[in-house]
């Protein structure tokens, strides 16, 4: 079994993880007998919604199918991975009708639910009017999208380019700095991550993600600023005297750009140090370069107390890329920058097919009004304040938890063997990973060791629901 990548653990671990993996499972299996037989399990939240009926291929038919025609390098969650077949709001369903608590929200992409009615109601109509016209015509989705999406953004960020994905947005923030600046390097942090192409891999910081390919050149990787892990703390200035000291010793002493997550996302719900990003934002323009706000995670409200993860650090940047959220699960990303740096672009011919879609484009109008209509960034700020609350409780009771994090319903769980190694918890996080599954909440699993349980739902998570997966991971906690 341990072939898979649901593991999170390299094909190369030795036999003494895997016996130490099944053993884990095996006193798990055995708890929740008990478990079943003694404490009660948590109930899930009442949820008004019948799912269809499904008379689909079932999962242990679709593994087959995914093993034989896709890509191995897909990877899967779970040792018996589920087929989901529906999804409602903060809810999944799989083939057989259990519902879950998506508590990961397809990876930080359904901001404001699954299906949401009125996201789904504005594609449909799209869709019956016009699927597909590329940016060489005139349409009313993209331009007014446009005009809409610059008017959430702080001072004169009010120039939009669509793109399809994360890793396009950044590719192409990358490609404006270059050219606008006409330096080449670039800084961002180790433990980012910020795309799968080449010069986004490049600009990623995590050997688990980037390909033994050549990449990355150019791109020079400053001191994660870790308030947990790192060695200065909390301490912002401290950290970001790393970024000045790249500029001085490993560039020409002018570069191109600094990309930077406010919360790293696939690096475990890291938040940067307090008031790193004011005292990097000045190195880096000091040098010549722009600063990138990488806002695919941690944007449109969700982190509850500011619409963008940037305004928490009182910074703002000269270059905004989004993605995920942006949507609601279509393809649908951006970036938007000023004027003058806009300008770069045309001095050659530039064009992406996609980019701009007309039904991609109401989706993501139907999202803004959601999020203002539906107060969900407000919701955000209060189940995520809520959820912290009793994380931090939890915490105290289960000493394998390290460290609880993160802003509104961006957060992250760290486990690990003991508080003062603090070496990471693998096996222990995997078997509570698939416990939690068990009792009805998905949840996701980052962080370069891959011992950080990501909670991201839906921002239309509710007070119950928050107390609900709690009860879970405590009970997933105790039986290990």
């Amino acid at each position: 079994m341990m072939e898979h990548v649901w593991t999170g653990l390299k094909r190369t671990r030795s036999v003494e993880v895997t016996r130490s993996v099944a053993g884990m499972w095996n006193r798990l299996a055995s708890s929740t007998a008990s478990a079943e037989e003694g404490k009660s399990v948590p109930v899930m939240p009442e949820f008004r919604y019948t799912p269809r009926e499904y008379d689909g291929p079932d999962a242990e038919k679709l593994l087959e199918m995914r093993k034989q025609y896709m890509n191995p390098g897909i990877f899967y969650y779970y040792k018996k991975p589920i087929n989901i077949v529906e999804g409602k709001m903060q809810y999944l369903y799989d083939e057989s009708g259990k519902r879950y608590l998506d508590a990961f929200a397809g990876i930080v992409t359904v901001s404001v639910g699954h299906c949401h009615p009125i996201v789904t109601e504005a594609v449909i109509n799209q869709m019956k009017l016009l699927q597909h016209t590329t940016s060489i015509y005139l349409n009313h989705q993209v331009a007014s999208y446009a005009q809409e999406l610059a008017s959430k953004m702080p001072g004169n960020l009010k120039v939009v380019y669509f793109v399809n994905s994360g890793s396009e947005a950044n590719d192409m923030a990358l490609m404006m700095a270059r050219s606008y600046t006409g330096n080449y390097n670039v800084i961002s942090l180790r433990n980012s991550y910020h795309g799968m192409s080449p010069d986004t891999m490049g600009l990623t910081a995590h050997s688990t993600w980037k390909q033994n390919i050549p990449q990355g050149f150019g791109v020079l990787h400053a001191l994660n600023p870790d308030p947990y892990r790192g060695k200065f703390g909390n301490n912002g200035k401290e950290y970001a005297l790393d970024v000045q000291d790249l500029i001085q010793t490993a560039s020409s002493g002018q570069i191109a750009g600094f990309f930077a997550e406010t919360i790293q996302g696939v690096g475990g719900a890291v938040p940067l140090a307090e008031g790193y990003l004011k005292e990097a934002y000045k190195m880096v323009r000091d040098a010549g370069g722009l600063c990138i706000a990488d806002e695919v995670q941690t944007g449109f409200g969700r982190t509850g107390s500011r619409y963008w993860g940037f305004e928490n650090q009182d910074v703002l940047p000269d270059i905004v890329t989004m993605a995920k959220g942006i949507g609601n699960g279509l393809p649908l990303a951006a970036v938007v920058t000023t004027p003058e740096i806009a300008e770069v672009m045309s001095r050659r011919l530039h064009f992406n097919t996609f980019g701009g879609n007309p039904v991609s484009c109401a989706a993501g109008r139907a999202v803004l009004r959601v999020i203002d209509d539906d107060a969900l960034q407000d919701n955000s700020f209060l189940v995520g304040n809520h959820l912290l609350s009793k994380l931090y409780t939890l915490k105290k009771k289960h000493e394998i938890i390290g460290d609880v994090r993160g802003r509104g319903l961006m957060l992250g769980v760290e486990l690990v063997k003991d508080r003062f190694s603090k070496e990471p918890a693998k096996v222990e996080t995997l078997a509570v990973f698939e416990r939690m599954k068990d009792l009805g909440v998905l949840i996701g699993k980052g962080g370069l060791h891959g011992n950080v349980f990501r909670i991201k739902p839906p921002m239309c998570m509710t007070i119950a629901d928050a107390d609900f997966l709690v009860d879970v991971m405590d009970m997933a906690l105790s039986e290990l």
